[in-house]
């Protein structure tokens, strides 16, 4: 990953440099915490799903983050980072405990998750108060903006960028002339097909809620039948997907199935089965992870056994951010802040700024749209703007 360390302080980035090493040494046993000035051993975290319905998701990101770090540390081998794994199953309801337990440890500077929108909505006021840095890498709501988080940062687009970009692409690419929207209820998946429908106005025929966790969908693919809908947008994420998908299938629908980024993981195409899954549409505001830049995706492969998955590279590129804060000095909470806050720096993603309120700047944003062929989730296109 290409990163500048000396792109706007110049000098005191060399500063900050030889005070780390000096700290290091002065704090081998690492005993002290960040409040006195002790610069080793200090952690940062992922904060998010590692078992669960929708697991996979949280483990590609995990990897990502876990991936910087333990570069990061070979080059530091006299200063290292640790990198504390709270596993929160996708449940917004286990957010504010693991969120808690977080600001409580003073060596912890930063998190990045937490991934979903759902645990966000409940974990960032308790991370932020606490001057904990939070940069996601993958929760889209365009509410969480707004919150009022200081810390809070998002490393890719929101779905106000995803949504349009999505429905854009059902009317342009795939000529769409009816329009069913399902959502989940979820933070995430009712705010993407919000934006959905609002893009689409009238093309939207019909819609229906189904729950998170729910496993028969004969009710509402019955709706969806009777609406004549020649597309399907799904807002949710995969664990629900792929039975619907399959159900569907199953019942003869034949619509075009069209999903956000919850979806696109390779286990919805096995949920579902690859016949089933074949020609389904999957957008994201993140990059393909063949696409990323450097080294990245042979490094992931080498260091995983798989290839990069969605949101690995987002969460690789939001752990190096921090990781480039503390090896500049950054060693407490509030410092760390205020240099995420005013970071410029190309991440093997894009081109890393942050708005006031954390939003990324909207000149690096992109929507992709994937595409399932022949059993595999494959980039295809950026949608139209």
């Amino acid at each position: 990953m290409k990163q500048a360390l000396a792109r706007a302080i110049g000098g005191v980035a060399m500063i900050g440099l030889l005070a780390v090493s000096a700290a290091c040494a002065d704090d081998s046993s690492g005993s002290g915490d960040t409040a006195t000035g002790s610069t080793c051993d200090l952690k940062i975290a992922f904060f998010g799903a590692l078992t669960g319905g929708n697991a996979q998701l949280g483990i590609n990101i995990r990897d990502g983050a876990k991936l910087a770090v333990d570069q990061y540390n070979t080059k530091n081998a006299d200063c290292k980072v640790g990198l504390v794994e709270k596993d929160s199953a996708g449940d917004p309801a286990q957010a504010s405990g693991l969120a808690t337990s977080l600001v409580a440890d003073t060596k912890l500077l930063g998190v990045v998750g937490p991934a979903f929108s759902g645990e966000s909505k409940v974990a960032n006021p308790i991370l932020s108060k606490e001057g904990v840095v939070i940069i996601t890498p993958s929760a889209t709501n365009p509410a969480l903006a707004t919150q009022g988080d200081k810390t809070f940062h998002r490393g890719l687009g929101n779905d106000a960028s995803q949504g349009p970009g999505a429905a854009n692409y059902i009317k342009t690419v795939l000529k769409a002339q009816k329009v069913f929207v399902v959502d989940d209820a979820s933070e995430y998946g009712k705010g993407l097909a919000d934006q959905v429908k609002q893009v689409l106005g009238a093309t939207v025929v019909d819609s229906a809620v189904v729950k998170e966790q729910q496993v028969d969908f004969g009710a509402v693919i019955d709706q969806v039948k009777g609406s004549a809908a020649d597309a399907i947008f799904w807002g949710g994420y995969y664990r629900e997907a792929s039975p619907f998908l399959k159900q569907y299938r199953d019942a003869g629908g034949k619509a075009k199935f069209i999903a956000g980024d919850g979806v696109k993981d390779q286990a919805f195409v096995d949920g579902a089965g690859a016949a089933n899954a074949e020609g389904a549409i999957l957008t994201c505001p993140c990059v393909p992870p063949e696409k990323a830049g450097g080294t990245f995706a042979a490094d992931y492969k080498a260091a995983t056994g798989r290839e990069a998955g969605t949101y690995s590279a987002e969460a690789f590129d939001a752990a190096n951010i921090m990781l480039e804060g503390i090896k500049a000095g950054n060693t407490t909470r509030d410092k760390l802040e205020t240099f995420v806050d005013s970071y410029q720096g190309q991440g093997v993603t894009t081109k890393f700024k942050f708005q006031e309120n954390g939003e990324i700047d909207p000149a690096s944003v992109a929507v992709w749209a994937y595409k399932v062929e022949g059993g595999k989730v494959v980039a295809e296109q950026e949608t139209p703007k």
